[in-house]
């Protein structure tokens, strides 16, 4: 049950990430260990953003339960598809 909650919460939040950076968005799941996985969203923009899961079955339902989200790996054309501006790089810079 708590399960379904945290897909369904995924779910939205992937859906409102399509919304809001564009169609078709690209979904690359990533095996996290422990702590799960994660789904790392690509928006159409070139915006970057993810949410996590408790394991990879659940990361691959948020994928095909989001309309206009496309599984992807990160291949040459996800890499490129990814626009990150500086305020994303000092945030991962840590300050």
């Amino acid at each position: 049950m708590a399960e379904d909650k945290k897909i369904g919460r995924a779910v939205k939040t992937a859906t409102a990430f399509v919304a809001a950076h564009g169609k078709p968005a690209r979904a690359v799941v990533e095996n996290v260990g422990r702590a799960g996985a994660r789904v790392v969203l690509v928006g159409d923009d070139g915006a970057l953003g993810d949410v996590v899961l408790p394991d990879v079955a659940s990361a691959e339902a948020v994928v095909e339960a989001v309309a206009d989200l496309e599984r992807h790996e990160w291949d040459r054309e996800t890499t490129a598809a990814v626009k990150i501006g500086p305020a994303h790089r000092r945030k991962m810079g840590g300050r």
